[in-house]
């Protein structure tokens, strides 16, 4: 178990970014992410957008999203759930369940809007030959993909102390602590991630998923570049 917003809280001032930044990079409200450093869930618009906000909130500081969204539901949606089974129902508590169904529904239309339109892209793109319109983010940002590494480092068989950093000599550190047994962390690299460990042998590295052998206590990964250290 760990502190949520104080986890959150304290990646970004090391990281020194300031909400409105952070607002523009999640295009999550301020307000919302500071809801969530302080941890005051019960000010935000309901599990399904809470768990959504606090994933890419995480993702976006270099942290393990998921991680975090697992911690949400064991110590928050759990214990809300056995609550309502212990109570008789009420109004109310019908009210939010309505709630809660229609903001479930909303979100599987946003999705089978957003899968039906990519859908009809890639058809485009296929069928279309050279006249296919160039949709931004798609066509144009497709060699830019194809340059971006997901890289996941795990203390799988021990902790170990964990620095990484953007691989250039006034590289600031994304992440420099302590990386306890079967914790990960997780990175989208756009360039090349210096990554130095205390003990190689406790970590393992993948980079889209192939493992990245790490010797001497570091590697250079991501970005297209894999270089063993």
């Amino acid at each position: 178990m760990f502190e949520i917003g104080a986890s959150l809280r304290e990646s970004r001032t090391r990281q020194g970014l300031a909400f409105d930044e952070m607002e523009a990079r999640t295009k999550v409200r301020a307000k919302y992410l500071r809801f969530l450093e302080e941890e005051r869930f019960d000010q935000l618009p309901g599990h399904t957008y809470t768990k959504g906000f606090l994933r890419t909130y995480a993702d976006t500081l270099g942290l393990d999203g998921d991680l975090y969204v697992d911690e949400y539901n064991s110590r928050y949606v759990g214990l809300e759930d056995e609550a309502q089974l212990r109570l008789p129902s009420s109004p109310s508590r019908g009210r939010e369940r309505r709630q809660r169904s229609r903001e479930s529904r909303t979100v599987v239309f946003a999705l089978i809007a957003i899968l039906t339109v990519t859908a009809l892209v890639i058809a485009a793109w296929r069928f279309g030959g050279e006249d296919t319109p160039q949709v931004q983010g798609i066509n144009a940002g497709r060699n830019a993909a194809a340059a971006t590494a997901t890289v996941v480092i795990t203390a799988a068989r021990g902790a170990t102390y964990l620095e990484v950093r953007v691989a250039k000599a006034d590289g600031r550190p994304l992440f420099a602590g302590t990386l306890e047994k079967g914790r990960s962390q997780r990175f989208v690299a756009t360039k090349p991630l210096s990554i130095s460990v205390s003990k190689p042998r406790n970590v393992v590295v993948k980079s889209n998923g192939h493992r990245v052998p790490v010797t001497g206590g570091g590697v250079i990964v991501g970005g297209g570049t894999i270089v063993g250290g």
